[in-house]
């Protein structure tokens, strides 16, 4: 591997105009990511609250900080402060929370709905039907503090590509249906990541979540 300097240039190169690249740091140290914000990348992703909110009292005001990972709701108040992104609304629970928490901070928080399409158990997310019972009956849309932007997911982990293919098409459709019957304005669908990210974006992505191909392996000791 190169430097962080020469994986963000190549990775970028590499991407389509309008695809957006989120750098995942998460188990990687400040200065890993004051390498790469040196390097012209300015939004970063992160999986735990707490990590999130110490790497961003180390780290330069302009960073775009977006939570990636699975978030508990007792965690929320921990990011709802500073955080410009949340991809995993996954519940509606969570997504009171959230509105809630962005109520008391006065904000209004940017967040994409995170639909399970892999073929995991331990893979979050909703089901797409009961998303859609949520936006049919107007309940997401009665959440004032919250901006839905649109769609997350994550692929299977596995080696067969037209199975990755399949579940990325499935997500873009769904991104189709929602924007098409109730949510005109979102603009964001977030798939793909160091594996699958340009399967992903031939299927339509237009934002990818990168990880070890910019930073290498993680450091889960940290």
């Amino acid at each position: 591997m190169g430097t962080i300097a020469d994986n963000l240039a190549r990775i970028r190169a590499g991407l389509p105009e309008g695809v957006t690249l989120v750098a995942v740091s998460k188990f990687h140290p400040a200065e890993a990511i004051r390498e790469a914000y040196e390097a012209g990348q300015r939004i970063f992703g992160e999986s735990r609250p707490q990590e999130l909110a110490a790497k961003y009292a180390l780290l330069p005001d302009d960073i775009e900080w977006h939570l990636i990972g699975h978030l508990q709701t007792n965690k929320v108040k921990t990011v709802v402060p500073f955080v410009s992104l949340i991809h995993s609304v996954d519940s509606w629970r969570l997504a009171e929370t959230v509105d809630r928490e962005a109520a008391k901070a006065g904000r209004t928080i940017d967040v994409l709905l995170q639909l399970r399409v892999a073929q995991e158990e331990t893979k979050f997310g909703w089901d797409a039907t009961d998303l859609e019972r949520f936006l049919q009956d107007g309940s997401l849309g009665a959440l004032l503090h919250l901006r839905i932007r649109g769609v997350m997911g994550m692929a299977s982990l596995t080696d067969d590509a037209e199975q990755v293919r399949r579940e990325f098409a499935e997500l873009r459709e769904a991104f189709r249906r929602i924007k098409a019957n109730y949510l005109p304005q979102i603009d964001l669908l977030s798939m793909g990541m160091s594996g699958d990210y340009p399967t992903a974006i031939e299927e339509g992505a237009t934002m990818v979540r990168i990880g070890s191909s910019i930073f290498g392996e993680r450091s889960y000791g940290i």
